[in-house]
């Protein structure tokens, strides 16, 4: 029965869906069914035999045989960093698996959600209503979420809230030792993508491949992130940033903190 070996956990909007296709073009990483499982936050009713199932993509069956060893399984839903239940979720099932985190300046990751959920149609409301409406929002949503509910807002209209990455953080810090947390900056992948992953590939035992698994993506060179948005945020006026940098200025302090 398959078991993860590896969890990108988020944060959303900061390029989990980018990184996990490139390190799971490594030929030893064996990729999940789809790339947000859900399992820990949204799924966990389903079971274990379900997740497991989850893991194991039909078409690498026997891979492993071939390169004479076994292979790694992950996956990466970035709602397992902000889940207030996931952390523990995890500890209980696989608590020696490998978590792997992306961080993104908070101000940008949060305006990034909120013209994401805006293309989605999930946010008829302008950018300042919506975060005075966060806090109303999301109350109630922890409550919800410990009797098995699913709370919509908490997952799509957390703005700020998912920018609080000290909290989140803490969370995982309580049960994982240091070496199986691994935080990275986003911006360091967007502009070298190969670079943090072979990073990833590093801290997941794994050396990197003879070939380059994604030719698209030179060593060195950015390249596409996917779900990128399409440069809105570059309109937001001045003092909305401002409001945003206020609020998460002790946000900004803590992930450089993660960071080292």
């Amino acid at each position: 029965m398959a078991a993860p070996d590896f969890l990108i956990l988020g944060c959303q909007k900061g390029g989990t869906t980018s990184l996990y296709d490139l390190v799971t073009a490594h030929p030893r990483i064996r990729p999940a069914r789809t790339k947000e499982v859900h399992f820990f936050t949204l799924h966990y009713r389903r079971g274990w035999d379900w997740y497991s199932d989850q893991l194991q993509q039909p078409p690498r069956h026997g891979l492993a045989r071939a390169l004479g060893t076994r292979l790694l399984y992950g996956e990466a839903t970035p709602y397992y960093l902000f889940h207030p239940l996931a952390a523990e979720r995890i500890r209980r099932h696989c608590p020696r698996a490998r978590l792997i985190v992306l961080l993104r300046d908070p101000v940008e990751r949060s305006l990034s959600h909120y013209f994401h959920a805006r293309r989605l149609g999930f946010e008829p409301l302008p950018l300042p209503e919506a975060l005075d409406a966060e806090p109303s929002r999301l109350e109630g949503a922890e409550a919800a979420l410990a009797r098995g509910e699913r709370h919509f807002s908490h997952q799509e209209h957390s703005y700020v809230g998912r920018s609080r990455y000290g909290e989140q953080l803490e969370r995982y810090s309580r049960w994982c030792e240091p070496e199986q947390l691994l935080v990275v900056r986003s911006e360091s992948f967007f502009a070298n993508p190969q670079a943090v992953t072979q990073r990833v590939w590093q801290f997941l035992n794994l050396k990197p491949p003879t070939k380059n698994p994604s030719p698209s993506h030179p060593p060195g060179a950015p390249g596409p992130i996917a779900n990128q948005g399409q440069g809105e945020a570059s309109g937001v006026p001045t003092a909305v940033r401002q409001r945003l940098a206020a609020e998460l200025q002790q946000e900004r302090q803590e992930m450089e903190s993660w960071l080292g």
